[in-house]
């Protein structure tokens, strides 16, 4: 049996949005420690990897290990029909063909119940390698947004350089180029909007600017994200959430 319980729907409906440009059907795996899942976008260009740990519920329960196969558009339909404020359960027995979603609203004595049919989806288990990475850039998630739509109107592609002085992303396309440099800097009175960069070595990606966009349907999510970047790697683009994280992966565009 698994029973989960989020005070606000909002969370998940977030998090599903996030997600479901990038997968369109995944395997939601549940265990004691919490949801978790990892899948590839269709082109395999990009991987996106979420870890909702059980103490992010203010109720869980799952007596063995459940596999949810899932279809994001179908879920989102469902997510839809309760308020952010709702209070969210997700109910499956141990071998599920439906997983039961519920919305309660204590101020108006409303509840309401939905049943998704879920999918048997064959999807492998991707292992994600270790990475020694070069540089980690923290930086306020809603400026990260900002750069990313500003340099789509430009080019298909952004190139992320991050040295001791700053960490700059730059573009060149058709109609013109741009970039914009962020230098490390700390707030004290809001610490969420520092720009933080540790440096092992300087690192230069290039990387398409569609793909990062998509990722930014998380900065509802958290107030700043992470920037993990290696040469030659993915880089890896986290969202932290309180019990746990929303990580995407998308691999460089390499020269030619």
């Amino acid at each position: 049996m698994l029973e989960c319980k989020l005070e606000q729907a909002a969370l998940f409906k977030k998090i599903v949005e996030a997600i479901k440009e990038q997968v369109t059907d995944c395997n939601f795996d549940c265990s004691e420690h919490g949801l978790a899942l990892q899948a590839m976008d269709t082109s395999h260009v990009s991987l996106v990897s979420l870890l909702l740990g059980s103490d992010g519920f203010s109720e869980y329960r799952c007596d063995r290990n459940i596999t949810l196969g899932i279809n994001l558009g179908s879920l989102t339909k469902i997510l839809r029909c309760g308020n952010n404020e709702d209070i969210l359960t997700l109910e499956a027995t141990d071998s599920p063909d439906t997983l039961v979603v519920r919305f309660e609203n204590t101020q108006a004595d409303r509840m309401s119940e939905y049943a998704l049919k879920l999918m048997d989806i064959d999807q492998e288990h991707l292992g994600i390698p270790e990475t020694d990475y070069a540089a980690t850039v923290t930086l306020p998630s809603a400026e990260f947004q900002r750069i990313c739509r500003d340099m789509q109107t430009l080019s298909e592609s952004i190139t992320i350089q991050c040295t001791k002085a700053g960490v700059k992303f730059s573009c060149d396309g058709d109609i013109g180029s741009g970039s914009v440099t962020l230098k490390p800097n700390a707030s004290a009175d809001k610490p969420e909007l520092a720009t933080k960069i540790e440096l092992s070595e300087p690192v230069s990606l290039t990387l398409s600017t569609k793909f990062l966009l998509n990722f930014c349907k998380a900065t509802g999510l958290s107030n700043v994200v992470t920037l993990k970047l290696a040469d030659e790697n993915p880089i890896l683009v986290e969202y932290p959430l309180a019990s746990g994280h929303l990580r995407f992966y998308l691999a460089p565009k390499l020269e030619e």
